[in-house]
């Protein structure tokens, strides 16, 4: 069973910087790839980064030269590096652990951390 925990949430104003991070324990870190998703009020879940276990990274179109995800195998950790943040990136941000990561496409397990909340004020 794997076990999930973000961190690093909080309010921030426009322009700011957060770093999220994804702790995952329960399985061969090195082995999953890991993403990176969002969720805001009446919205659907949508794809946010991804990482394959090689290194290999893709990012949706709205966060493409923004935000940076990146992973440390020795700490089990995935982080999301979240650069000029603006109003519209508000959402509880979710990671996911051990989905598919193929030709530079993510799709997500059912492994899901419990997320955390980002808020960027205007």
């Amino acid at each position: 069973q794997v076990q999930v925990v973000e961190f690093g949430g909080g309010l921030v104003q426009a322009g700011g910087s957060l770093r999220l991070s994804c702790v995952a324990s329960g399985s061969p870190f090195r082995l999953r790839a890991i993403g990176w998703y969002r969720q805001a009020p009446g919205n659907e879940r949508q794809w946010v980064a991804a990482i394959s276990t090689g290194g290999s990274t893709n990012y949706a179109d709205s966060v493409k030269g923004r935000f940076t995800i990146s992973r440390d195998n020795a700490k089990n950790t995935v982080y999301l590096q979240m650069n000029s943040l603006k109003p519209e990136d508000t959402a509880v941000y979710y990671c996911n652990v051990g989905g598919v990561y193929r030709y530079s496409t993510y799709s997500s397990s059912a492994d899901w951390g419990q997320g955390t909340q980002v808020t960027v004020s205007s």
